[in-house]
């Protein structure tokens, strides 16, 4: 028997995503139902190569009988119809960041803390993490495995996707009107100008003078991983339409062999090393642009601290870093028995 699974925010980069995902990995759905706001409503989104789906409304959309809801509308309006959904019974895989660090909501990456799950029916809802926190402790799980992980400094290369299709909208725009000479554009969805620019805000400035992405990643990754690891981000725009890179500095308590590690990153599941730097071999955004794996580069010994490791980590944000994360989640609520 196949479980009846609703998509909200279905008209977006990551919904449409989502649905993508769901009918690669042939996910044992009987009924998929689109949603998104009312101005939405009618419309045609794809689901898988062949079928289309006409989105139906969130705002009245009756989850009885639903045994799952992926989330991805915006945080404003998760708050609203996340815990609707979940009191109909239907568990609600949310990809925003308005249930994340609340204590009794799971915050999962599968191959991470897939234990987690077990507390999901506390609320009946489940938190996907921030796109550059779930690549990065896909990461640092194995590493952590193998030695303790005392500090992580990230500096993060992040893609417009992050900000939605309208992010990928305005920098398609205003590089088109660099060449066409048009300098007067104004930025709408950015602070600066992102064409041929990088922007070190992602977010808004917190008290601390951090910006709530680089804390998200520190207060996420403790969160997943474990509490003791200290984080330090540097998150920072980048004109690139798909696709967050990281520069990983790791220091842990304990020695670290480095072809150790480079063994326990090519055993983890859903880890793809790519890292041989004379035959420039390494990954770039564009290279995992509809890939499932993240992948880890340019590994190498810091000798400035006792115990220390350098890498970079690219990964799709839209489909790891989001979309497929939640589908893995729900693939693993059905492997368990808890749906």
């Amino acid at each position: 028997m196949g479980f009846r699974v609703a998509v909200a925010g279905a008209t977006g980069a990551v919904g449409h995503e989502i649905l993508n995902i769901l009918a690669e990995r042939e996910f044992p759905a009987d009924e998929v139902v689109a949603l998104a706001s009312s101005k939405s409503v009618g419309k045609q989104v794809s689901f898988g190569e062949d079928d289309e789906l006409t989105v139906k409304s969130l705002e009245d959309f009756d989850f009885s009988g639903f045994d799952i809801a992926l989330f991805s509308p915006g945080g404003a309006v998760s708050a609203v119809h996340a815990p609707r959904a979940a009191q109909a019974g239907c568990m609600v895989i949310d990809n925003t960041s308005h249930f994340r660090m609340e204590p009794d909501v799971p915050l999962v990456v599968p191959e991470v803390n897939r234990e987690a799950l077990q507390y999901a029916r506390t609320r009946n809802i489940i938190a996907n993490p921030n796109c550059s926190t779930i690549q990065m402790v896909m990461a640092l799980k194995p590493l952590h495995d193998l030695s303790q992980i005392k500090r992580v400094v990230v500096s993060t290369y992040q893609s417009v996707s992050g900000a939605g299709q309208k992010g990928m909208d305005e920098l398609f725009e205003h590089t088109k009107a660099v060449y066409m000479n048009d300098l007067g554009k104004k930025p709408t969805v950015f602070q600066k100008p992102i064409a041929f620019n990088v922007i070190p805000q992602i977010d808004k400035f917190m008290d601390d003078g951090s910006t709530k992405e680089e804390w998200k990643m520190k207060v996420e990754t403790k969160k997943i991983l474990d509490p003791a690891i200290e984080v330090v981000a540097t998150c920072v725009r980048v004109p690139v339409f798909i696709g967050h890179s990281e520069a990983i500095n790791v220091e842990f308590e304990s020695p670290i062999d480095l072809e150790e590690a480079r063994e326990a990153l090519m055993n983890f599941e859903g880890i793809n090393v790519l890292d041989d730097p004379d035959d420039f071999e390494y990954a770039t955004p564009k290279d995992v642009v509809g890939e499932f794996a993240t992948f880890v580069s340019r590994l190498r010994i810091d000798d400035t601290v006792p115990y220390g490791l350098n890498m970079w980590v690219v990964a799709d944000n839209l489909r790891k870093g989001a979309a497929l994360n939640a589908v893995q989640i729900a693939e693993a609520l059905v492997e368990d028995g808890l749906v």
